[in-house]
């Protein structure tokens, strides 16, 4: 990973992050003064499961892949995160363990910000930080739901109790 401090060449990318969509020519670069433009190679990690940062990217160019570790299985694949869309956003507001590894799939542009740096934008401007904040709170309650979602699938299939006391007491009245 390097940071890429020619960041003029990422002004457009940055336009097509869901996050960024309505911000100025100004907002655009003071949002990349006061962040990191950082380059992955392909296949290196980005964020490790289990640290702690307060911070969330925003895919710039590339793709990403997510996985978790699960007890005994390693690297779980759970999705890949393409170009304008961001992640950890979580990370913002909770001092927690991250719950997902994060690797490039390919060269990946990534735009880190800071808990610092956002605040720091917000301060600068407020009408711009409160639309990034409402689109972060609807992602995060799109992710819960969609999480939700698969929870509830999962849970129509576990075997009830009753269901195996039965099937025991089948077999051995038998």
């Amino acid at each position: 990973m390097y940071i890429d401090n020619n960041t003029e060449q990422y002004r457009d990318g940055i336009k097509d992050i869901i996050l960024f969509k309505f911000l100025s020519e100004r907002e655009i670069e003071d949002l990349l003064r006061m962040c990191e433009v950082q380059v992955f190679e392909k296949d290196e990690q980005i964020v490790q499961q289990g640290e702690v940062e307060q911070a969330f990217y925003a895919v710039i160019s590339g793709s990403v892949g997510v996985a978790v570790d699960e007890g005994r299985r390693k690297n779980v694949y759970i999705c890949t995160i393409g170009s304008g869309e961001v992640f950890g956003e979580a990370g913002m507001f909770m001092k927690v363990k991250r719950t997902a590894h994060v690797h490039s799939i390919d060269q990946a542009a990534i735009l880190h910000i800071t808990r610092e740096d956002f605040i720091q934008f917000i301060k600068k401007y407020p009408t711009s930080g409160n639309k990034i904040l409402m689109v972060i709170v609807y992602s995060l309650l799109k992710k819960l739901r969609e999480v939700n979602q698969e929870l509830a699938y999962e849970r129509q299939f576990d075997i009830e109790q009753d269901d195996v006391d039965s099937i025991v007491d089948e077999f051995l009245q038998a």
